[in-house]
């Protein structure tokens, strides 16, 4: 057996430090989440994405009672942008998680499997990468890449090895 390791980049920022542009996709993201629909779990997550040619749309996460039939506010974010702006990339989606106070979250909360698949899939699909950036109270992690999240991504080629 040989053992191996996997190592991933990110940049780790202050508030203070986002440029205008990224502060207002937190914005964004935060007015997002203050709509979510979540009755069950109460927590409300907003994301923001940012198309090459500056359109911004956002999503919630939308819970159910017939769990799992929820979804992500990272999946109704980018679904919304591959079905009406289908000719545009993705620069950057943000993802922030508010409290019942509308507060952001004082840790960070990552993308789940499937939100993390539905990114790299966006990714391969425009053969562009996508910059994350994770918000919490104090911190943001900015990712340049989903395949820092996921850089065993299962894809297309994977299913063309049958």
């Amino acid at each position: 057996m040989k053992e191996r390791e996997i190592q991933i980049r990110f940049n780790e920022l202050k508030h203070e430090e986002l440029n205008a542009d990224d502060k207002h996709l937190m914005e964004l993201a935060i007015n997002a989440a203050k709509n979510a629909y979540a009755p069950y779990s109460n927590f409300r997550v907003g994301a923001a994405v940012l198309l090459d040619d500056g359109t911004i749309v956002s999503g919630n996460n939308q819970e159910n009672a017939a769990y799992p039939s929820g979804l992500c506010a990272e999946r109704v974010a980018l679904f919304y942008a591959n079905s009406n702006y289908p000719d545009n990339s993705v620069e950057c989606i943000t993802i922030v998680v508010i409290d019942s106070d509308d507060k952001i979250i004082p840790h960070l909360v990552s993308p789940c499997g499937s939100c993390r698949q539905v990114i790299s899939e966006t990714e391969m699909r425009y053969e562009k990468r996508i910059r994350i950036l994770l918000v919490s109270e104090d911190i943001i992690m900015e990712f340049n890449s989903i395949q820092d999240l996921l850089p065993l991504s299962f894809n297309q080629k994977d299913l063309l090895a049958r």
